[in-house]
């Protein structure tokens, strides 16, 4: 179902790529798109969210970061968020539609193997994002971790944090325990997606971290806890 929806949108990309693949037709495609995934896995798979702590959520451009357990996440971050800008890899650019889609939305991407350069245009990428009224989206941790591991940062974050001077809004999720990385299924349930108070700027880069890392820590704890609970009572 989620190829066929798919499929549904290339007359549509195709138009968008004739006039110039426009930022703006993009996001609004996106999010027509996503709407569609978040109904079919609400009905067929019952696979629902909720989210806590609007009230932390900054209103004015900041940068997110968020543990990451699953590709859920990242859509939802653009449904909740629709200007946003992920960091992302290069490499997303070679997969089909997928690697059109985060170019001109257009997305952060950085080429990892070239060191303290990427980390410079990391920087400048998200300063233009930010100037222009675009949240940052990073997952610090690099790659999809399981639930059981802990929040560990990869290099990288606390740079962003030291350079752009804005808040962080730390963004904790559970959604490793219905969909996980290297599960062949999905588990129906509830994900949540809890925004925790927001890190202003002025600490040190090691206080920065401890702090960022601890606060994701324990709510992922307290949300896998919780959500593995209720699968065992249900």
């Amino acid at each position: 179902m989620w190829g066929l929806w798919t499929l549904l949108f290339l007359p549509t990309i195709l138009l968008l790529i004739l006039f110039g693949s426009p930022s703006r037709g993009v996001r609004m495609l996106s999010r027509i798109w996503l709407r569609g995934v978040f109904f079919m896995l609400r009905h067929i798979v019952r696979l629902d969210h909720v989210e806590q702590g609007h009230n932390n959520i900054p209103n004015f451009p900041c940068i997110m970061i968020s543990n990451h357990q699953s590709p859920w996440e990242t859509l939802a971050f653009i449904l909740c968020f629709p200007d946003v800008a992920i960091i992302s890899k290069k490499e997303l650019l070679r997969i089909p539609i997928f690697g059109w889609f985060v170019k001109h939305y257009p997305m952060i991407l950085i080429d990892r193997g070239t060191g303290s350069k990427a980390l410079r245009q990391m920087i400048n990428d998200s300063r233009v994002a930010l100037d222009g009224g675009r949240p940052i989206l990073i997952f610090p941790e690099g790659t999809r971790k399981s639930v059981s591991d802990r929040v560990k940062f990869k290099r990288g974050i606390e740079f962003l944090y030291s350079e752009l001077n804005v808040a962080v809004l730390p963004v904790a999720v559970n959604s490793g325990v219905f969909w996980g990385p290297g599960k062949a299924f999905k588990r129906n349930g509830t994900i949540t997606m809890s925004f925790l108070p927001p890190i202003l700027p002025g600490l040190s880069t090691f206080e920065f971290k401890r702090q960022a890392e601890g606060l994701l820590q324990e709510e992922k704890e307290r949300l896998g806890s919780r959500s593995v609970a209720k699968i065992k009572t249900g």
